[in-house]
């Protein structure tokens, strides 16, 4: 008997959609990375691209539990004394709260080019609104996996 190892051939992609409206970032977060890097298959390869495509909306109404949102997010310009900071909140209520998700999403997958290729799947938007209904994506109800899901 050997181990079963897919192939490019092997592997066969679907879209899902996943509304972000209320659910705790992290849970999220780690829900969004396994689909990603496709642990829900039977046949996950680890050095393979076997993830679904993720569409996660609402991504400006997702929650962070306790005092999370005073968190400092810092980054460098590259310039002498460029070091910058600002609170996740300040993320999330900006003009791009889409980043607090996909940041979240992008710390949970192991560092490597499988990882960053992993990632061209996933597509983040802040409102209910997403251009990808062509493809006919299979919702996922995040909520109502584990009542933990949700902060109340």
């Amino acid at each position: 008997m050997k181990t079963f190892t897919a192939t490019p051939a092997d592997i066969e992609k679907k879209w899902i959609l996943i509304d972000a409206e209320g659910v705790v970032l992290g849970r999220l977060a780690a829900i969004v990375a396994n689909r990603l890097r496709g642990k829900h298959k039977a046949t996950f390869t680890p050095h393979m691209d076997m993830g679904d495509n993720v569409i996660v909306v609402n991504a400006d109404k997702v929650q962070l539990t306790g005092n999370k949102r005073m968190k400092p997010n810092y980054w460098h310009t590259g310039y002498p004394g460029g070091i910058k900071s600002r609170t996740t909140g300040q993320i999330l209520e900006g003009a791009h709260p889409e980043r607090v998700v996909m940041q979240a999403v992008k710390r949970m997958l192991p560092g490597g080019k499988l990882s960053r290729q992993q990632m061209t799947n996933l597509r983040v938007y802040a409102g209910a609104a997403h251009p990808h209904e062509a493809q006919a994506p299979e919702v996922v109800d995040v909520k109502s996996m584990n009542t933990k899901n949700t902060r109340s």
